[in-house]
This record gives structure tokens, C-alpha cells and sequence, in this order.
């Protein structure tokens, strides 16, 4: 039994995957660990946190650094490498916008659509004040905010269920997922826009939300079952 561990630990030792390179010069160590980052992040469908980029580089490799030897090597490319969701994406820069939809017309991403004006405000409220529950989103907007459109930011993975609120009766709250930081480009929630910029741009007026002056759209569904804990989706 000790021979047969001792051979499996030599076989895992020599399938082992070469982090360090010391047999390398440093800077074709450096090289090698920047196309490992890159094919590494180039390969994922979602952004690569640095805990899984460390796992393909040696330990006095600084993955920030090699981020911005890419960043350097990529500023011609019509495609940059972005910090976002608590990782990194390529992305294709915002400038070639109007190619892509010259070529591809409306289409989005996949599996995604469009947000009406009033989905948007009510995944605004839930950016700002998360956890917050569907009650607590239609008494800050003065209207019903209805379970379909709830289930619809859900269906677009940019909301989840949070904790439970203190309140009686103990529902469900909201909050933003990390493929809504992706979505909107963020790195973290801090990265959010200020209320002020979001009013400087003309998307939102604190008179008109005090006001209720939200559309219409927001009311509509069926009952209060989600918000008192009978109903979950997902």
C-alpha cells in the first residue's frame, strides 16, 4: 500500500503543470506567463478572476503587471483588455460599436434582449438600494413594481434573490448579480455613476421619482405572493 502511494505521488508530481518556468530567462518567462493570461482570459465566456489567473503563472508573477504589458501590446487592436465583474474580458472597443451593428444589425448577445424604460429604472433602484424587496421598489417609485417584471431581470440573469428582509411576513429582497456588473462594464459596484451624473445625462430626476412620475409599465402583475415568501422563481 506505501509503494502504490508513493508511485501515485511521483506520477502527479511528473503531470504536474509548470508554473514557474525557472528553467526559462526571465524574459521569456515573462512572455510565456503573458500568453498563458491571455489565452487563458481569450478562452472564457465570462470574466477571469485573478485567483484563477494565478493558477497558470509562477508565484512572483505579478498579474497586474502582466495585465498591463496585454493592455500595451493590444492599444492598435480594435479589442481591449477590460477589468470588469471582479475580473478581466476582452472586449471589442466601444468605438468599432456601429461595425458590429452595421454587421449584425440588432442582435444582442445571446440570450438577451433590450430593456424597456421602465425594466431600467427598476434595475436602477435595485443597483442603488440592494437588498431591497419588490415592496420597498414600488413604494420608492409610487407605483406597483409587478412580478413580471421582476421575473424578466431575473430571466436576464441581472438580478437574484437576496436575503430575506426583517420585515413581518420576512420577503424576499433583490440584488444585482456579477452578470450585471459585466453587462454594464463594471469592475464593482462602486463603479456605479453618481446620482448627480445620472441626472446631469438626463436618466434620472430625484423630483420626478419623489413625485412617482415612473411609467406605467412598472404595475401590472399578478398578487404579492413572491414578496411574502410563497412564490420564488429559480
Amino acid at each position: 500500500m506505501v509503494g502504490f502511494a508513493a508511485r501515485k505521488g511521483q506520477n502527479e508530481q511528473l503531470g504536474l503543470f509548470d508554473r514557474e518556468l525557472e528553467h526559462l530567462p526571465p524574459e521569456l518567462r515573462w512572455r510565456e506567463w503573458m500568453g498563458r493570461v491571455e489565452a487563458v482570459i481569450f478562452a472564457a465566456s465570462t470574466p477571469v478572476t485573478r485567483s484563477v489567473l494565478a493558477g497558470v503563472v509562477g508565484k512572483s508573477c505579478n498579474i497586474e503587471l502582466i495585465i498591463d504589458d496585454i493592455r500595451a501590446e493590444l492599444a492598435g487592436r480594435p479589442y481591449e483588455l477590460v477589468s470588469v465583474a471582479g475580473g478581466w474580458q476582452h472586449r471589442t472597443k466601444k468605438v468599432f460599436g456601429d461595425a458590429i451593428q452595421a454587421a449584425f444589425g440588432q442582435q444582442g448577445r445571446e440570450g438577451e434582449k433590450e430593456l424597456t424604460q421602465s425594466e431600467a429604472l427598476v434595475l436602477m433602484g435595485i443597483a442603488y438600494f440592494q437588498p431591497i424587496t419588490r415592496g420597498e421598489l414600488s413604494s420608492f417609485f409610487g407605483k406597483e413594481v409587478s412580478r413580471d417584471l421582476i421575473g424578466v431581470l431575473r430571466s436576464q440573469d441581472l438580478i437574484a434573490s437576496g436575503p430575506r428582509s426583517p420585515q413581518p411576513g420576512a420577503p424576499y429582497t433583490y440584488v444585482t448579480t456579477k452578470a450585471f456588473l459585466s453587462h454594464f462594464g463594471f469592475d464593482t459596484l462602486r463603479d456605479l455613476p453618481e446620482f448627480e451624473a445620472l441626472e446631469d445625462a438626463g436618466l434620472l430626476s430625484k423630483e420626478r421619482l419623489l413625485a412617482g412620475d415612473i411609467p406605467a409599465g412598472l404595475a401590472g402583475g399578478e398578487g404579492d405572493d413572491e414578496d411574502n415568501g410563497a412564490k420564488v422563481d429559480g
